[in-house]
């Protein structure tokens, strides 16, 4: 079984940089408030489809609060100068007892150096060792990237497009526990 209370495992990015990708803790509030005032309003528009300015008390609570059973949240951090620093957040949240949706944020001063792809493959081993197989996401229809990401897992998608929105399934079946 995957302790995804505890998740830690260190990556090295396409471009040498040296990264953790770890379990959301309860202390975490400052560094994600931090990473996400640092985003661009049209990343934090197409994960939350719409305007965000600040994290909410209930997104404080949340951070708090995680189950790490109905919701699972991962960030990728890197040390600067001693500081731990959040660029990238990713998460689940189980909507059916083998079903969850997936979601991701990185910062764009990292874009294109596959953060988002390595969270999706550890969020998927966390998922498939607690029972659910497949993820769902809605993405606007002109996040590409974010199709690319999904595309690129190699695991089996579907996909459809409702309303300038693609909702796309992927099938964990095959990963095994």
């Amino acid at each position: 079984m995957v302790d995804a209370r505890h998740y830690a495992e260190h990556e090295t990015l396409r471009n040498g940089l040296q990264v953790l990708v770890r379990a959301l803790r309860p202390d975490d509030g400052e560094r994600v408030a931090e990473a996400f005032a640092k985003l661009d309003p049209e990343s934090v528009y197409t994960r939350f489809f719409g305007p965000k300015p600040v994290l909410t008390a209930t997104d404080y609570q949340n951070i708090r609060e995680m189950d790490f059973d109905v919701r699972v949240a991962l960030l990728v951090t890197i040390v600067e100068q001693g500081r731990e620093i959040v660029i990238a957040s990713g998460s689940y949240s189980r909507f059916a007892a083998d079903a969850a949706e997936v979601a991701f944020l990185v910062e764009e001063d990292y874009h294109g150096l596959g953060i988002a792809g390595r969270i999706l493959k550890h969020l998927g081993k966390i998922a498939v060792a607690s029972g659910i197989v497949r993820f769902e996401a809605e993405i606007l229809a002109y996040n590409k990237a974010m199709l690319r990401v999904f595309e690129g897992c190699g695991w089996p998608i579907k996909t459809s497009n409702e309303d300038g929105c693609l909702h796309v399934s992927l099938d964990l079946s095959g990963l095994g526990a």
